[in-house]
């Protein structure tokens, strides 16, 4: 992997999440806090598409985006990355640090907005704080990224479905909080574009300023060093 091309690819995703989040951040904020968008409409949708069975489901994934579940999943996904046991614990460490840092940040932007959240009638789960940027969201989507950058570097075969079921899991603890009622539609969309920025921003800096070969991917044979069956080189 191009160190330079890497970081490259990674500021400028930063650069794009972080002015999007920005954009939307002074609307909700120059609004008071007031619903923009779609937020009315899929807060009333959500309210009447409600079976037991689905908001059973919905509090049960909603839970995973929150508390140690995040950590668990980082850590070991860090492991998975490196030649060496020192580089797999760096590699562990910089994604839990990586996390916590961005949970700081968001919950220093969340006391910046101060929004209030949806009518309290209208929850199915335990909400608390103010609404915006979706902490739950934020945390997931980092989780996610996070994951899938490990499985990517480390897996070469088969890493494209294991991939997409984080995404699926990331993107779905963020639509449970719209449908469990505890946040607007866009303190859903301000929490992926806040981390989407913060995975750039940290990317970015890793590949940049990381020693060469501290995170790595699985060892490949060169080829002057593989031989044939009988031992000869090939």
């Amino acid at each position: 992997m191009n160190r330079k091309h890497t970081a490259e690819a990674a500021g400028s995703l930063g650069l794009g999440a972080w002015a999007a989040f920005g954009v939307l951040t002074m609307v909700v904020a120059g609004r008071n806090g007031a619903p923009l968008f779609l937020d009315h409409g899929l807060l009333s949708w959500s309210v009447g598409h409600r079976p037991p069975t689905a908001v059973a489901a919905a509090r049960g994934l909603t839970a995973t985006g929150t508390g140690v579940i995040p950590y668990v999943l980082v850590l070991p996904a860090g492991l998975l990355v490196g030649a060496t046991r020192a580089q797999r614990l760096a590699a562990a460490l910089l994604g839990a640090a990586c996390l916590a840092a961005g949970q700081a940040v968001r919950y220093g932007v969340m006391e910046l907005v101060a929004r209030v959240r949806p009518p309290e009638p209208d929850w199915r789960t335990h909400a608390s704080n103010w609404s915006y940027p979706s902490g739950h969201t934020t945390t997931a989507a980092l989780t996610a990224g996070l994951v899938i950058l490990a499985i990517w570097i480390r897996a070469p075969r088969g890493r494209t479905a294991f991939c997409l079921a984080v995404a699926c899991w990331g993107a779905g603890v963020g639509l449970t909080r719209i449908y469990l009622g505890v946040h607007w539609s866009t303190d859903v969309l301000g929490g992926w574009l806040f981390a989407s920025g913060w995975l750039g921003l940290c990317l970015c800096a890793a590949a940049w300023w990381l020693p060469s070969g501290c995170v790595t991917g699985p060892p490949r044979a060169r080829a002057d060093d593989r031989t044939d069956t009988a031992g000869e080189p090939v």
